[in-house]
């Protein structure tokens, strides 16, 4: 007998949208967030100002720029800069109900941050994705200078707005998400199949929830473009 492809298919739904939301898996049986590296933990001497950093996880890929002194900025989904202005508050580290919200709500910050909290004890790479915009890679100063202005509450959007659009925006001058190509793939993938019912319902629960359809929208309205996307 075949196997059932809806738990398969939602699972890897799941798994994609894990990827764009940035969540940090907790270990088993953990009550709160891990506390980060201790300074010094990451050599920062390799790094320029304007590099980009790269932190490869199991379901994702955290991006930011350098800006020199063990300083990072990059975008984070957070809740906080709507409903605060305090700096306090919002500089301390972005705890994932923060985060969760933040995706819920749509909104982010360009914060900055020392290394170890950008790593969160991660490996880093450096200018990995310079192979991908062999020509277009901007000045170290210009890239550094971009993430700079960005600095402070903006807009978030799983698939047209995440930290690897900041990133790229800052160093190559266009905002490009390999991993939103990743996870449109993913979710063409799941429509194709028609056993896949559950899971097309997930996806339209996650665009009501993630991506900004208004809750007067019916299911069948919400994959009508899915299905046009799928038939272009």
């Amino acid at each position: 007998t075949m196997k059932n492809p809806v738990p398969q298919a939602a699972s890897l739904l799941l798994e994609k949208l894990m990827l764009l939301v940035h969540i940090r898996p907790l270990p088993a049986g953990s009550g709160g967030e891990t506390p980060p590296p201790a300074p010094g933990y990451y050599d920062t001497s390799c790094f320029k100002r304007g590099d980009l950093l790269e932190v490869p996880r199991t379901l994702f890929i955290h991006f930011g720029i350098y800006l020199g002194e063990n300083r990072v900025a990059h975008m984070m989904p957070d809740i906080l800069p709507s409903i605060t202005g305090d700096r306090r508050q919002i500089q301390q580290v972005v705890t994932n109900k923060r985060l969760i919200l933040g995706v819920i709500a749509r909104t982010a910050s360009v914060r900055v941050d020392t290394v170890e909290d950008f790593a969160y004890g991660g490996s880093i790479l450096v200018n990995h994705m310079d192979r991908f915009f062999e020509n277009q890679v901007l000045g170290s100063e210009e890239a550094a200078r971009r993430a700079e202005k960005l600095v402070g509450a903006t807009a978030y959007s799983l698939l047209w707005n995440n930290c690897e659009h900041f990133v790229t925006y800052c160093r190559y001058g266009a905002p490009v998400s390999f991993q939103t190509d990743k996870f449109c793939e993913t979710v063409k993938m799941i429509i194709r199949d028609q056993r896949s019912v559950l899971a097309s319902v997930l996806v339209g629960l996650a665009s009501i929830v993630c991506l900004g359809v208004a809750p007067s929208t019916t299911l069948p309205t919400i994959f009508i473009p899915f299905f046009l996307w799928m038939a272009g």
